[in-house]
């Protein structure tokens, strides 16, 4: 069994999965080929060659890309992802997945992702800062609230935002942008409150929906995570909060397990001391390809895409998988899970809380208004509820609810296509 560990990314794999299964849905809906390719294929892709002098006295050449995927339904929506594995393919199919998340959490975005080749982990925050300035002044043309609206994602987290939005409003001469360029911005610079914890709640509620559905008691599940960042951080206190017990979890440094439940509160305190998992004494160390086939209830994987392979999918002893990551089940794998009868919570649906709440943010900054904590954590929950049940009862059978959420999906942009025109 080779189950790809925590920093890699299996970019080709995780494309064809991709675009296999959109082409497979869309077939099952009655799309000829031609209404297909609006699918399968960005309708932009811009590649941009950042040259930032560092702090090493150095210019070095970095890559970068923006993919608007779509914009039948509106604005491409979709984060900034900052890894040394960056690639034009991988950064496509997340375009590709957010153009579906949006249509399917019925917010009016299209889908759009965009990606600079650099390991954030080997960067001085001035460096960082030094690149996302670098990367904002050559992408200016391509990023606007009718146009492109980036987001965090993977490296990239608030600060990067708020850097995104002053370089914006400075090359302006302005005090602010006028509208909403980007969302995931402190709050302090018009950001939304809940936002950082969005993608993690959104991911808790399915599962709380999931569990009422199937007659399942949350405070009864034996959990599994695989990452540790902004989402997987997020899910694993929340769940805890509902009584479930988190009995592995892992990060780029390693996993830990403890079969009766690993102390958060230690985990946590350790982390925030050490940047990292290995070595805090709340579990044992495990290999990090053991911990997706660990015994428990709930898988969330809410690292990286293209883990779960057919090998992978057929040891893992998890009853309900929860897709906090994008991509993490190729096609492959898919089928073997439906096989086992193993339930999935796919990521278009799982993990749509980080953009519906950025919608929201987008229309506050649209409208100069300002939400509440609370207002948002109803909002989201709420979305989150209708969708889960819209896509439940769609489903011909539970192990089948990534055919339904995509399918709901595609239907939605082929009724904006013909709306259009099929000019678009």
């Amino acid at each position: 069994m080779q189950a790809l560990p925590i920093n890699s990314l299996n970019s080709s794999a995780t494309v064809s999965s991709i675009c296999d299964t959109v082409t497979k849905i869309a077939r099952q809906h009655g799309m000829d080929e031609n209404e297909i390719k609006r699918f399968i294929e960005p309708k932009e892709v811009i590649r941009l060659r950042l040259s930032p002098r560092l702090s090493d006295g150095q210019v070095h050449h970095l890559s970068a890309w923006i993919v608007r995927h779509s914009d039948t339904l509106g604005p491409a929506k979709g984060g900034i992802r900052m890894a040394a594995n960056v690639d034009e393919s991988i950064i496509s199919a997340l375009a590709m997945e957010m153009t579906l998340k949006t249509a399917l959490i019925d917010v009016p975005f299209g889908g759009g992702k965009a990606g600079i080749r650099v390991d954030p982990h080997q960067l001085s925050p001035d460096d960082k800062q030094v690149i996302i300035r670098s990367f904002t002044n050559l992408a200016r043309r391509h990023i606007g609230p009718e146009v492109y609206i980036p987001a965090p994602d993977m490296g990239t987290g608030e600060k990067e935002m708020g850097y995104i939005k002053d370089s914006i409003a400075y090359g302006e001469g302005h005090a602010t942008t006028r509208g909403c360029f980007v969302t995931g911005k402190p709050v302090v610079l018009g950001g939304i409150p809940g936002r950082h914890d969005a993608t993690g709640a959104g991911v808790v509620t399915t599962l709380q929906c999931i569990a009422e559905r199937m007659g399942l008691h949350l405070d009864r599940q034996r959990v599994v995570i695989q990452g540790f960042g902004n989402v997987g951080a997020v899910v694993a206190n929340e769940l805890i909060k509902h009584g479930a017990t988190v009995v592995g979890i892992s990060d780029v440094s390693g996993a830990i397990a403890n079969p009766n439940g690993l102390d958060m509160q230690v985990v946590n305190t350790y982390f925030k001391e050490h940047q990292q998992l290995s070595g805090c004494p709340a579990g044992c160390g495990i290999d990090p390809e053991q911990l997706l086939v660990m015994d428990c209830d709930v898988l969330i994987p809410a690292a990286i895409g293209g883990v779960i392979d057919a090998s992978v999918a057929t040891n893992i002893k998890a009853s309900i998988i929860a897709e906090a990551a994008n991509g993490p089940t190729l096609s492959e794998a898919d089928a073997i899970l439906q096989q086992r009868g193993i339930v999935v919570i796919p990521d278009i649906l799982c993990n749509a809380g980080g953009v519906f709440v950025s919608y929201l943010e987008y229309t506050q900054e649209t409208q100069r208004d300002q939400w509440t904590l609370s207002d948002v954590q109803q909002r989201l929950a709420q979305r989150m509820c209708q969708r889960f049940d819209t896509v439940w009862q769609t489903a011909t059978a539970p192990q089948r609810l990534r055919e339904a959420a995509m399918g709901l999906a595609i239907e939605h942009l082929h009724q904006g296509l013909i709306s259009r025109g099929l000019l678009t």
